[in-house]
């Protein structure tokens, strides 16, 4: 059997599109800087890039630590 199309037909692929999810924090990514801070004592240390304040321990207290950002969202 031969193929004797001579058609270039369109293709009916849907394509990945792009995402439209935002995330954790409602989209709110605080990006580079800003500072881990203490709930309990507030005591400061500035944030490192590529590590969560939650998984940080005050230096002071040794209570978990929180964005900043996200202290000032909840007063």
């Amino acid at each position: 059997m031969k193929n004797s199309g001579k058609g270039l037909g369109q293709g009916s692929g849907k394509g990945l599109g792009s995402g439209g999810g935002k995330g954790r924090n409602k989209g709110g990514g605080f990006g580079v800087g800003g500072y881990c801070v203490c709930a309990k004592c507030g005591e400061k240390v500035p944030h490192q890039q590529g590590v969560k304040c939650t998984t940080l321990k005050c230096p002071k207290c040794g209570n978990t630590m929180i964005r900043e950002e996200l202290l000032n969202q909840n007063k």
